[in-house]
């Protein structure tokens, strides 16, 4: 594990263009259903270079699949033809929960998989229930043992319609993997509708699935014989863009988001106006333009086409400087504040109670050291060092690198005085 440490000296503006890569979320279940067919290889283009997808790298390769990936370029080529079905070690599952996904595509492959229980962010829970609910109505019978969860299919496995009691991004293309090779139709009622689930259809469809209504609550799934490799380029990564937005916001600068478009993230543009923002947008950018103080307002969290919990943390910051008062509710994971302390230690007004955060923007925050929990609340607590006064030393950056592809750098050619340091070097030099 990195001990790498950003010291982060506030005050800049940030200024200039930033491109965004494609989208974590729609990549990862990408590279788990690269493994379906039986031959060729997928190609996917512009990924991350960020260690979630290494850590699914060395997932896939362990089951047998050859991976070259050319970090500079973001070319990513998987081949699929040696992948053998053998269980998915608790050492790599454990670090994301992301990685349960290849469970949906050892289904459709082989009819059984057999997955350690997933890791991840400390948020909350996130139980895989809902998904294993799912394979049992397909037919599937389900044991545990020893931290590992075998899933068998029977060996005619038939459409069945399908449900979750909430929208679960993960758990409907978790699904969506295990239907595709399914005889007769699948339906998915209360489906996730998040832009990334409408590309990882698109991808199924270019492989040779049969899928239709994703943007919508049913998905509907036609089963097929095979899939075959394809070519494909998923979509920007939104959260990533909201993160630069927000950046530009709580710095009062002047920036472009390229790689992006307007439509997948409306309700956040809709609260950065609220907050005195400019924003402008045209196919593939969004400009944001910010003077003064931001306006206090208020958050709630939701499944798309709401408010994103992971741009939750990052909206928290933006308000600890604004005027006024805003509040944030947090109705998506039950322990998404543990970023509250850390903004207090640099002069945040915020009060948590259960659910809902109430935040009174200050005069200044002033550096302080401070640590990250997940990958949004570190990138929230980066932001809020650039807008602090004097020095604010971040520990546990991993965290961002899970989901941010050269953070710090992108940071420093928009004006931020930003750098990345060996924590124990660091700390010798002081």
């Amino acid at each position: 594990m990195s001990l790498d440490m950003f010291v982060i000296n506030g005050g800049n503006r940030l200024k200039g263009e930033v491109t965004v890569k494609s989208a974590k979320n729609a990549v990862l279940p990408m590279m788990c259903a690269s493994i379906i067919p039986s031959e060729g290889e997928v190609v996917l283009r512009n990924v991350p270079n960020i260690s979630d997808i290494r850590t699914m790298i060395s997932l896939l390769e362990y089951m047998g699949a050859k991976v070259e990936f050319n970090k500079k370029t973001g070319l990513l080529k998987i081949d699929p033809t040696e992948v053998e079905e053998k269980p998915a070690p608790y050492n790599l599952v454990r670090k994301m929960r992301a990685s349960f996904m290849i469970m949906g595509a050892m289904l459709a492959k082989y009819g059984k998989a057999k997955v350690s229980q997933p890791g991840g962010c400390a948020i909350g829970a996130r139980p895989v229930n809902w998904h294993l609910m799912n394979f049992e109505r397909m037919g599937a019978i389900i044991r545990e043992e020893h931290g590992y969860l075998e899933v068998k299919f029977p060996e005619n496995v038939s459409g069945r319609t399908l449900y979750f009691d909430r929208p679960s991004h993960t758990g409907t293309e978790n699904v969506m993997m295990a239907a595709v090779l399914a005889e007769g139709t699948t339906k998915i009622i209360n489906a996730a509708t998040d832009p990334e689930v409408v590309d990882f259809a698109r991808f199924l469809t270019a492989m040779g699935a049969r899928i239709k209504g994703t943007g919508g609550p049913e998905i509907v799934i036609e089963g097929v014989n095979k899939l075959r490799a394809a070519d494909h380029t998923p979509i920007g990564d939104r959260l990533e863009a909201g993160t630069y937005l927000f950046a530009s916001l709580i710095t009062r600068g002047s920036i472009t988001v390229s790689g992006i478009e307007a439509e997948n993230l409306a309700i956040p543009l809709i609260k950065m106006r609220d907050m005195g923002a400019d924003v402008g947008t045209s196919p593939g950018k969004i400009e944001l333009s910010m003077d003064g103080n931001p306006r206090a307002t208020n958050f709630t969290t939701a499944v798309f086409p709401g408010f994103p919990t992971d741009l939750q943390p990052i909206a928290m910051a933006a308000l600890t400087l604004s005027e006024g008062t805003g509040f944030i509710r947090e109705t998506i994971f039950e322990n998404r504040f543990l970023h509250v302390m850390e903004m207090i230690r640099l002069g945040a007004n915020i009060v948590v109670n259960a659910d809902r955060a109430t935040i009174t923007g200050v005069d200044r925050l002033t550096g302080a050291e401070i640590m990250a929990s997940d990958i949004r609340a570190g990138a929230a607590l980066a932001l809020e060092g650039l807008a602090a006064e004097g020095t604010t030393e971040l520990l546990r950056v991993y965290h961002i690198d899970r989901g941010y592809d050269n953070f710090e750098k992108n940071l420093q050619a928009l004006g931020a005085d930003i750098k990345r340091v060996d924590q124990f070097d660091w700390n010798r030099s002081q």
